[in-house]
């Protein structure tokens, strides 16, 4: 799937040696993935080529960067600290290894390999809960608290070597952004649309009132009738439909969105180290005790808002 995408992340890639053939390859996927006029544009794959090379160094620098895979086993549960904190107890992380869709069917595609390797993705949540705690010999009530939870875990791009599954992994995060910039395309198709529904209105409107008293059309007396401000807000629309692009230019418009989110990748999608102390019942606390464990986890980030939890691990066979 994608070979063109596996050829550019594959290993041994090195930031500016991309055949040309390969990266026009990725500027047309980043089309078909987002609108495929854009190439009407003239002279569209010379506009997106610096784009797309830099997205693409982007994603192979951010994968390649991701800490070595953990091993996820049973055995392995009681001395990592990162797998006690992402799962509630030994049972639900034996649970989940049962019953994770994605790892099931691996398993019985390929007939229990030896070793794979995934991604482990999952949700972290925070919320500020009321709770007791003790400062020596007293104990306080209705403390302020930060309670972490983690939920929804799944193993993502599972194949049979951790250099395969970083390839899939910058595959992927080469859509997302694609998914992104698309979502902008879509928004100022949607925010034109609009925009195009009420200057039309406004000019049949104004059309009426300016025939005033010599026209058929009566309005409604309720209804304030104001010629210059009515103008007015179709001289808005009509700027800010300029600003979106004209119609004789708005699939330049939409290459110009895609090129800026390809263009500025770290701006959109980006990895995070986080430190955290957690209890054993999830409380945030600022010290580690024996209770309290320090763990280091890596956030995946874009700009909408959204983040998760990832962790490059590895399953035995049976797993």
């Amino acid at each position: 799937m994608f070979k063109f995408l596996e050829s550019i992340f594959g290993g041994g890639a090195q930031a500016g040696a991309f055949p040309e053939s390969l990266v026009k390859a990725a500027i047309e996927r980043a089309i078909d993935g987002t609108d495929p006029w854009i190439r009407a544009v003239s002279g569209y794959q010379e506009k997106m080529n610096p784009a797309v090379v830099k997205a693409i160094e982007y994603v192979v620098s951010l994968i390649d960067g991701m800490a070595s895979p953990i091993d996820l086993s049973i055995e392995n549960f009681d001395d990592n600290p990162q797998l006690r904190t992402l799962f509630i107890s030994r049972t639900d992380f034996v649970n989940f290894l049962g019953s994770d869709k994605n790892l099931v069917k691996f398993n019985k595609q390929n007939e229990m390999p030896p070793l794979a390797f995934a991604l482990l993705v999952i949700e972290k949540q925070e919320k500020i809960i009321s709770g007791t705690d003790i400062s020596g010999d007293i104990i306080l009530r209705d403390v302020p608290m930060v309670a972490v939870s983690f939920d929804a875990p799944r193993l993502i791009e599972l194949s049979f070597t951790e250099v395969e599954t970083r390839r899939q992994l910058k595959r992927r995060s080469y859509d997302h952004l694609l998914s992104l910039a698309l979502r902008r395309i879509t928004t100022v198709k949607t925010v034109r649309e609009k925009l195009e529904r009420y200057r039309t209105l406004l000019q049949s409107k104004l059309s009426l009132l300016q025939r005033g008293e010599w026209g058929f059309h009566a309005f409604d007396k309720d209804e304030p009738v104001d010629a210059a401000s009515m103008e007015k807000e179709l001289n808005k629309i009509e700027a800010d439909l300029q600003e979106l692009g004209g119609d004789d230019n708005m699939l330049t418009t939409y290459l110009d969105v895609l090129t800026n989110v390809l263009s500025r990748p770290e701006e959109h999608l980006w990895l995070r180290k986080e430190t955290l102390t957690l209890d054993r019942m999830g409380i945030k606390r600022n010290e580690v005790t024996d209770s309290a464990k320090k763990v280091s986890l890596e956030v995946i980030c874009n700009d909408e808002g959204r983040s998760l939890v990832v962790t490059l691990v590895s399953l035995k066979a049976g797993a």
